[in-house]
């Protein structure tokens, strides 16, 4: 297993969160380096860990984990997949029900650390920003070939970017004469038009907006919240680690409320219609030992559910 893949956040809190059984079956839907995986499966006895991933450096590391410790391999099944089919596959693997499941949303440091993925404006790279390289569409695609309007959509409801108009006019116009093919062009583009004094928080949200759009983040956590809520038994745990406004809002907002609007809602009787309960009425966040030690940490919430009685 690859150990520099990125430190697990919050790991211990992740743990707490789940209230592991060691007869009972978990499942990690963002394995990427399997840290928080292997914590789990250390906990379990009898029970049964399935984690999903759709990058294929993460299949990797579940091969290596299952080739590193027998028990392991007992006890643990890898699903390339993304989370937002995570009823279909436990049912295909004959799970109906799970004790707790455990998401780490956003882009892993690995991933951000392989220019070649284009996730970085630290680095050049080809437009790409694909987590599941198998995918037809890539950040090439949306730059180059979405109507400005659409644009403009993306870049203010995903990057929540204030001029979103003026910079999809200017990668409409640069594109006319060449495409967009690296992030150092984009870069390039979005520096003319970033406010003084904030461009790096300002590319990062620009690139924060397209591949949102690419791997249709938004919609997969939305699809993957109401499936968990489903799939958890009485009593179980939802964990959920988000690193942006934009994932915590609908994950607060499901848990509070049982919604992804977050409006109340209430049966015939006037009792309100939720299928969690919160653990923690705060997100938790990181100490600042952890921040001082894993940059990735900073901007960590972590939210935890407890399925209610039937």
């Amino acid at each position: 297993m690859n150990n520099e893949y990125h430190n697990p956040v919050m790991l211990q809190e992740c743990l707490d969160g789940l209230d592991i059984k060691p007869d009972g079956v978990y499942v990690d839907v963002t394995f990427g380096g399997g840290g928080h995986s292997k914590a789990i499966l250390e906990k379990l006895t009898t029970g049964h860990l399935i984690a999903f991933d759709q990058d294929i450096d993460a299949e990797k590391n579940a091969q290596q984990l299952m080739q590193a410790d027998a028990e392991a391999k007992r006890s643990f099944t890898f699903i390339e997949s993304n989370f937002r089919f995570l009823k279909k596959y436990l049912k295909l693997h004959g799970i109906t029900e799970v004790d707790g499941i455990l998401a780490d949303l956003g882009v892993s440091s690995h991933q951000f650390d392989e220019p070649a993925r284009g996730f970085t404006i630290r680095a050049e790279g080809v437009l790409d920003m694909r987590m599941d390289q198998a995918a037809t569409k890539s950040a090439r695609e949306v730059v180059n070939e979405y109507v400005e309007k659409d644009l403009i959509h993306i870049l203010s409801a995903y990057g929540e970017i204030r001029n979103a108009r003026t910079l999809a006019r200017e990668i409409v116009s640069f594109r006319m004469n060449q495409p967009i093919e690296t992030n150092e062009q984009l870069k390039a583009i979005a520096m003319k038009n970033a406010p003084k004094g904030r461009d790096l928080k300002y590319l990062a949200q620009v690139f924060q907006a397209i591949r949102i759009e690419v791997n249709e983040e938004l919609e997969a956590l939305k699809e993957f919240l109401i499936q968990a809520g489903e799939v958890l038994k009485a009593d179980g745990r939802l964990v959920v680690m988000s690193y942006h406004s934009l994932e915590d809002r609908p994950v607060k907002n499901f848990i509070n409320k049982g919604n992804i609007k977050g409006v109340d809602e209430k049966d015939f009787y006037g009792n309100p219609i939720r299928v969690l309960d919160p653990v923690n009425r705060k997100p938790i966040v990181p100490e600042a030992a952890e921040i001082k030690e894993n940059s990735r940490a900073r901007s960590a919430k972590l939210r935890i559910g407890r399925k209610r009685g039937e």
